[in-house]
């Protein structure tokens, strides 16, 4: 191309960020650096399965040395990050509301602090998966090849940061994991132990979703909202409830899409494949695919 059209290139996308649009923001050097962030990611997933990932020999004489290798990059990858999500997000307060430094290093303390219980929920979740899925042929084939392994580490991580209130990297975090595996789990959706997903591709988890214990979903599941206006309230703390809950020992077939903040699918119930529902679930449910007819406590209703 002549250097001439380059430079008229050039000036037309000057000209292009010439308004105040948020779309042009000039302020990149306060936002958190998504790689730094998938690479601190990188050295957690070290971390919570040292075992699959070192290329050395292991030995508990070895363990502290070989942890330390990857938590404490870990913490100084979190912490600049961190300092640099709040310091965008504070860019309109007044200086004496901004999130110090200090705050952000006690958040990556008690981040990390939290990483042996998530460990444990880890490995509820992976005993599930090889559980319930009868072509796992061992525990390792689950942590390497599993897709839902993947996403489901990335979303508990990503759940204790979004819990203290970090900006941006939780959502980087499930992102990068979503657009790895096809799974897609806000970071602010509540899931409890022994969560498995089979296959995984297609499956959607909202915000404000509410997931007990031992629930299994099928690939293409939704559980979403119903459409919102677009000034719904976006204060994380404050936000409605827009999402399902599935109570304890909830299965959802591949397909199925449930809908709404005040939808509950009662514990022990199975959604079949291609269902929608907006509607509660008594406990113990069956509920197909046929207009007009489900299953309740084992007794067929319309």
């Amino acid at each position: 191309m002549p250097h001439s059209s380059l430079e008229s290139v050039l000036d037309a996308l000057v000209d292009s960020y010439a308004d105040d649009t948020p779309l042009n923001s000039l302020e990149t050097h306060a936002l958190p650096n998504r790689q730094a962030v998938v690479q601190a990611f990188k050295h957690l997933l070290h971390v919570l399965y040292l075992g699959y990932f070192s290329t050395r020999q292991l030995s508990q004489q070895t363990l502290r040395m070989s942890l330390a290798e990857h938590l404490l990059p870990a913490s100084e990858i979190l912490c600049t990050q961190i300092s640099r999500a709040t310091a965008w997000a504070d860019r309109g307060q007044p200086n004496a509301d901004r999130r110090c430094d200090e705050w952000c290093q006690e958040k990556v303390r008690h981040f990390l602090g939290e990483l042996p219980r998530i460990r444990e929920l880890l490995r509820g979740d992976v005993e599930a998966a090889f559980a319930n899925d009868p072509s796992a042929e061992s525990i390792e084939d689950v942590v390497f090849s599993y897709p839902s392994v993947f996403a489901i580490t990335a979303y508990r991580l990503a759940h204790v940061l979004y819990n203290a209130d970090i900006p941006m990297l939780p959502r980087i975090l499930t992102e990068h994991a979503h657009t790895r595996t096809g799974i897609d789990i806000n970071p602010g959706a509540t899931i409890g132990k022994r969560f498995f997903i089979d296959h995984g591709t297609g499956v959607v988890i909202g915000n404000t979703a509410v997931i007990g214990d031992d629930v299994k979903l099928y690939q293409g599941v939704t559980l979403g909202a119903h459409s919102v206006r677009g000034d719904v309230e976006r204060r994380r703390r404050h936000v409605v409830k827009r999402h399902p809950t599935l109570e304890n020992g909830v299965t959802v077939y591949a397909g199925s899409t449930i809908l709404g903040g005040d939808t509950i699918i009662g514990e022990g119930s199975l959604v079949g494949g291609n269902v929608w529902l907006t509607a509660s679930v008594a406990p113990n449910s069956r509920v197909f695919y046929r207009p007009g007819q489900q299953e309740n406590n084992g007794q067929e209703s319309s």
